[in-house]
C-alpha cells in the first residue's frame, strides 16, 4: 500500500509540474507588452526597459520559467504588475473565502443528492422517481449566475430575510457571516445537488441490480434497509469520485457567483488580474487553483483505500 501511496503523489507532483509549464508559456502567448500596461501608454522607451530589467521579464523565458518556478516552490508567487504588492499575499487572503464557499456548496449538495439520488433510483417507475429524475435534470440546465440573481430577487430584495451580497469573516461575526454566506452558498449547492443526484441515481440503479443486493430483499429487506445496510459503502466509490469532480467544478462556479454576490474571493480578484492584464498574478492564482484541485484529485484516491479495502490489494 505504500508503494500504491507514492505512485499517486509521484502523479500528482508530475501532473503539478506539467501543469505549471502549461499556465506559464500559454500565458506568454498571449498578445500585448505587461510593460506598457504597467506603466501606461506613454511610458518612455527607457522607463520600459527598466521595469523589464526590475521585473525579471527581459531575461529568457526558460529562464522566467525556472525563477518563477522556484519561487512557487518557496509561496513566493512574485510581485502584482500592477500594484506591486505580493501576489502570496493577496491570494492567501482570497482563497481562503473561496474554498469556505467551495466546502460549504459540495457539502450541502451532498447533503441534497444522496437521499435524492437513492430515491429517483429506487422509486424510477413511480411518479415521485419521475419528478425527482425531471427536477435534477431542470437544475442542471439552470446557470448559476441565473440562480443566484433569483434568490436575491426573492430573499434579499422582496423578503428582505438576507442581505444582497458582501462578505463578512466568520471569526468577527458568525451570525452575519451565516446570514452573507447562505445564498451564495445555496445557489453553489442547489446546482452541483442537482448534477450530483443524476449520478447518484445511475449508481444507486447498477447497485441494485448485484446479486448481494438480491440476496438482501430475498431475505426479507426492504430496499431501503438493504439500500443503507449493504448498498451505501459500495455506492460510496463513484460518490466520491463525482465528488472530486464536483469539487474543481464548484471552483470555476464560484467565479460566478462571487461576482454576483460581491464576495472578495480568489474568482473576483482573478477576473480583475485579467482585465488589468496582470500575467504574474493571473498565472499566480491559476496555480493556487491547479494545485488545489490536484490536492482535492489526491486525496479522493487516498479516500478509496479507506472505502474499499479492495484498492489497497492493486499491486503497485
Amino acid at each position: 500500500m505504500g508503494r500504491y501511496i507514492l505512485r499517486l503523489v509521484g502523479q500528482a507532483v508530475v501532473a503539478w509540474l506539467v501543469a505549471s509549464a502549461v499556465v506559464f508559456f500559454l500565458l506568454r502567448v498571449l498578445p500585448g507588452d505587461a510593460a506598457s500596461v504597467a506603466l501606461g501608454m506613454n511610458a518612455t522607451p527607457d522607463a520600459l526597459q527598466a521595469w523589464r530589467i526590475r521585473t525579471g521579464t527581459d531575461r529568457p523565458l526558460l529562464a522566467q520559467y525556472g525563477m518563477w518556478l522556484w519561487g512557487l516552490l518557496h509561496l513566493d508567487f512574485g510581485n502584482s504588475f500592477t500594484t506591486g504588492r505580493p501576489i502570496s499575499e493577496l491570494i492567501l487572503d482570497r482563497v481562503q473565502v473561496t474554498l469556505i464557499l467551495v466546502i460549504l456548496g459540495l457539502l450541502l449538495a451532498l447533503i441534497i443528492a444522496i437521499p435524492l439520488g437513492a430515491l429517483a433510483a429506487m422509486q424510477r417507475k413511480n411518479v415521485v422517481g419521475t419528478v425527482v429524475s425531471g427536477a435534477s435534470q431542470i437544475g442542471v440546465a439552470v446557470p448559476a449566475f441565473l440562480l443566484g440573481l433569483l434568490l436575491v430577487a426573492l430573499f434579499a430584495v422582496r423578503l428582505r430575510w438576507l442581505p444582497t451580497g458582501g462578505w463578512m469573516p466568520p471569526a468577527f461575526d458568525f451570525t452575519e457571516f451565516i446570514r452573507r454566506v447562505t445564498l451564495p452558498v445555496i445557489t453553489l449547492g442547489l446546482i452541483q445537488g442537482a448534477i450530483l443526484t443524476r449520478y447518484i441515481r445511475s449508481a444507486v440503479v447498477e447497485m441494485m441490480g448485484q446479486d448481494y443486493m438480491r440476496t438482501a430483499l430475498g431475505v426479507g429487506f426492504t430496499r431501503w434497509r438493504a439500500f443503507w445496510v449493504h448498498g451505501l459503502r459500495n455506492v460510496a466509490i463513484p460518490i466520491v469520485t463525482i465528488s472530486g469532480v464536483q469539487f474543481a467544478a464548484l471552483l470555476v462556479g464560484a467565479v460566478v457567483v462571487e461576482r454576483v454576490f460581491q464576495i472578495p474571493g480568489i474568482g473576483s480578484m482573478l477576473v480583475d488580474a485579467v482585465a488589468n492584464r496582470d500575467l504574474q498574478t493571473v498565472q499566480g492564482i491559476v496555480m493556487m487553483l491547479v494545485t488545489v484541485i490536484i490536492a482535492a484529485n489526491l486525496l479522493t484516491e487516498l479516500a478509496y483505500l479507506a472505502i474499499d479495502p479492495r484498492v489497497r490489494e492493486v499491486p503497485a
